[in-house]
């Protein structure tokens, strides 16, 4: 893209929006001039967001939405397409960490956690494809996990569908290239969000002086870092970067 040439505005629709690195993220792509879809399983945490950033004057509309409820999915993104305009790009961030045993992992554990993580990636990105193949341009982010890097031992149904969605975003940047897409994943590491309190107050992660003593760079992360790697790689700048794993962990997982 030309130095000095404005950013375009697109529709940017951010899954698990409300909070942490989607809602980061649904800042970020805001500053830079995009129509932003907050869609969370927290109706009244996506209003909030939606609520922020049209007071910054941005075109912003938030959605209840579960991210393994297929119809619901479809109705989200036709009513984005009335409100908004056509999907030009997807960031992924709804998740769900569960912590136990491998040997005490039940089947629904198992089946919830690939839902949310792994199928709930799926039915979004199936949703938002045909809108940017339409355009000829789209960028999807999809949020994994450095578990799915180096493996977890006391959630390995969570390591394993953050590591399903690292090989699906490869495969949606091989099959859509030519239709120019790209598809990138970002697996963070040790950021503080919400989920990482809540975690840590059930006694499933260490203090944050801990984690930290963990990472090369000596902090923890916030949302914004994360946020800030996530509006790049949405960006025209980016146009060259595909099937790309970019980790945002501060050197912990090289």
């Amino acid at each position: 893209m030309p130095r000095g040439r404005p950013q375009q505005s697109r529709v940017a629709v951010v899954t698990g929006g409300a909070s942490g690195i989607g809602e980061a993220s649904c800042h970020h792509l805001a500053e830079r001039g995009h129509r932003i879809a907050v869609l969370d399983l927290d109706g009244d945490a996506a209003l909030r967001v939606a609520k922020e950033l049209r007071a910054d004057g941005v075109d912003a509309l938030a959605l209840a939405l579960d991210v393994t409820d297929r119809p619901a999915i479809d109705a989200a993104f036709a009513e984005i397409r009335t409100a908004l305009g056509p999907t030009e790009i997807l960031v992924t961030s709804a998740g769900l960490v569960d912590f136990e045993d491998f040997e005490r992992i039940t089947l629904d554990q198992w089946n919830r956690v690939l839902d949310v993580n792994l199928t709930g990636t799926f039915h979004c990105c199936q949703a938002a494809v045909p809108d940017m193949v339409a355009a000829r341009w789209g960028r999807i982010v999809t949020i994994s996990s450095s578990s799915a890097q180096r493996g977890s031992p006391r959630n390995a149904h969570y390591a394993a569908a953050k590591g399903g969605v690292m090989v699906l975003t490869k495969s949606l940047a091989r099959a859509y290239a030519a239709h120019g897409i790209t598809a990138n994943c970002i697996p963070p590491s040790g950021i503080e969000t919400p989920m990482q309190h809540r975690d840590q107050a059930a006694g499933n992660l260490p203090a944050n002086e801990v984690i930290a003593a963990t990472i090369p760079l000596g902090r923890l992360g916030v949302p914004d870092d994360l946020a800030a790697a996530v509006a790049f790689l949405a960006s025209e700048e980016a146009g060259f970067i595909t099937g790309q794993v970019l980790g945002v962990n501060g050197g912990s997982v090289l």
